[in-house]
């Protein structure tokens, strides 16, 4: 009697031509123990070839729940394709995402930072329960970002980054404009410098395609981290979202993935120290998002890489602000693609010394052999050449003093001035002091402190767009300073420091201030102090007492007892210095 044919198996067997001794799933598709896992791939219409070819998880954030995360799918497709072309098996999965401009202003931006750590570990936990071999993670949102390089870095396995793609911009009166647009109208609205109608005009047209959000706010910044950081494929990060050539790119992804599954080169080989500094100094020129002092910190974690937030700012302080992007500039990211995207930027950096050329990318190739032949372009204004800087030291700052002895962070693309000096304001949650906003209950040269924010005390490290976008809105821009041990958005502009740390939940100096103590913020020597004794702060803080947060259960509970300081990008565990092993090499 004939034996029956698994399903859709092929009449002629095509067996793959990989070694798989020394891949991870050998475990799944190899030998007869593997029969019961291989009946599930047949179940699914795989064909004993493709079953016995590495499997190539592809990773992407789709949801519906905002315009960043919605083109993932289709260029999914795309990657998926580029796997099978280079003779390997693509698995595709996804993961949450958490988008910020949804959760901003209220309890859900509680989940935003949470969101990085569980992408990283759940993309994480599905390449271990089913062995694949390597990995296309495609990510479209602030914190999707940064936690699909984490988890590249985590695992080990051989990964290529692949970006979602910018929003094209909106029009509002003849005038470019963003979804930042939309929250300072919010502020304009309030002052009755936005009528009700105008107001709804703008909110229907600020975001007209698929894709994130557009200035140089964290999204895009991080983007351009992953193509100066090397896990991305030269160019990938500029194309907007609908543009059909991001599938090009995808598919190209795709098949440079299975090339680094033939030469071994793996993303702990690419990023390296010199590779985060790389990363750094795109941040710094482009004037990107505050966030990328939280995020750089925890990717390196991943990879057992010392790089904490005064790392960062010591790139900042030394690298050029050559992008005129906004908030602080005036062009969006798509402006930066049709100048050349980010290449251009990255190539006026390592001609001028700001950039490590031999660090190697996911291309095989090192950055400097990978920018050959670019070249900044002449009668644009988009990237200023590093002779003629917007300013001389980057878009970004650190900060530390005694009232953040941890350190700070501060955007000063777009300041007039880089010193502000006033009395405190405190408010013990963004709530607070959004309601003060409205009401127009503060003075100007008011120095505004929101605490309580923090990793642990929020919990969960809140961006602050909607109070700091209001204040902007109602034209106090630079006439009122917002410190925080809670964030910004990248899409923040005005004199706002976020990251003070220690946090207030444990006790850092930022709890201990009280209304009218004068606090003083130096961006031009990085310096955040509060004019207080060392006596007056110890005496404070004998008689400070630790606040009870509303969240006591949960997946925010269970964040809450694990995360770091921001100073060390908020991880929530012990990182690549305390492996045993590396998921790659089981």
């Amino acid at each position: 009697m004939k034996k029956a044919q698994p399903l859709n198996q092929q009449k002629n067997k095509i067996m793959s031509k990989w070694d798989k001794s020394k891949l991870v799933s050998r475990y799944v598709t190899e030998g007869p123990k593997s029969a019961p896992h291989r009946a599930y791939y047949y179940a699914m219409g795989l064909t004993e070839d493709e079953i016995h070819r590495p499997l190539v998880g592809v990773a992407t954030c789709w949801n519906e729940a905002a315009p960043c995360n919605i083109a993932l799918s289709r260029q999914a497709q795309a990657v998926k394709r580029g796997v099978n072309e280079a003779d390997a098996t693509p698995r595709e999965f996804t993961t949450i995402t958490v988008t910020d401009g949804i959760a901003m202003g209220h309890e859900g931006m509680r989940s935003s930072l949470v969101s990085r750590d569980v992408i990283a570990d759940s993309v994480e936990l599905t390449m271990r329960g089913h062995c694949y071999d390597a990995l296309v993670g495609l990510a479209g949102c602030d914190k999707s970002l940064p936690g699909m390089m984490m988890v590249m870095l985590r695992l080990n396995v051989p990964s290529v980054f692949m970006y979602g793609g910018t929003i094209l911009p909106g029009k509002f009166r003849g005038n470019d404009v963003d979804i930042v647009n939309v929250f300072e109208g919010v502020g304009q609205h309030a002052v009755g410098a936005m009528s009700d109608d105008d107001l709804h005009e703008l909110e229907c047209v600020a975001c007209p395609s698929a894709g994130a959000c557009g200035g140089q706010f964290t999204a895009n910044t991080m983007a351009c981290v992953s193509e100066a950081i090397g896990l991305a494929l030269p160019n990938s990060a500029g194309a907007p979202a609908p543009y059909e050539s991001r599938d090009e790119y995808a598919e190209a992804s795709g098949r440079a993935v299975v090339e680094l599954l033939k030469s071994g080169l793996r993303p702990r080989d690419i990023v390296t120290r010199k590779s985060f500094e790389n990363a750094a100094a795109i941040v710094a020129a482009t004037g990107g998002s505050t966030n990328a002092g939280l995020h750089l910190p925890a990717m390196a974690h991943e990879a057992g890489i010392e790089f904490d937030l005064h790392d960062v700012a010591e790139i900042f302080k030394r690298t050029p602000l050559i992008a005129n992007l906004r908030p602080g500039g005036k062009y969006v990211a798509k402006d930066l693609y049709d100048v050349g995207g980010v290449g251009v930027v990255l190539k006026e950096l390592l001609d001028h010394g700001y950039l490590h050329g031999d660090c190697m990318t996911v291309t095989g190739k090192t950055i400097a052999e990978n920018l050959d032949g670019v070249s900044l372009p002449a009668g644009q204004d988009v990237v200023m050449p590093v002779s003629n800087p917007i300013h001389p030291t980057g878009g970004v700052v650190g900060l530390k003093g005694n009232l953040a002895p941890e350190g700070a962070i501060v955007k000063i693309a777009g300041l007039d001035g880089l010193v502000f000096e006033g009395p405190a304001r405190c408010f013990d949650s963004e709530e607070e002091c959004f309601k003060a906003v409205q009401a127009r209950d503060y003075k100007e040269g008011d120095v505004l402190v929101i605490r309580y924010e923090g990793p642990k005390g929020g919990p969960g490290m809140r961006e602050m767009l909607s109070t700091t976008a209001a204040l902007y809105g109602q034209g106090t821009g630079g006439k009122v300073a917002l410190i925080t041990d809670g964030r910004f958005s990248g899409g923040t502009r005005g004199f706002c420091i976020g990251h003070v740390g220690p946090e207030a939940a444990v006790g850092g100096p930022i709890a201990l201030l009280q209304d009218g103590d004068t606090v003083r913020i130096d961006a031009e020597n990085g310096t955040l102090e509060v004019k207080l004794s060392d006596a007056e702060l110890e005496a404070r803080r004998a008689s400070w007492k630790p606040r009870k947060h509303n969240y006591q259960s949960g997946a925010l509970w269970k964040y809450c007892q694990t995360v770091g300081p921001a100073c060390k990008g908020a991880v929530t565990h012990p990182g690549a210095s305390e492996e045993t092993h590396i998921f790659a090499d089981l």
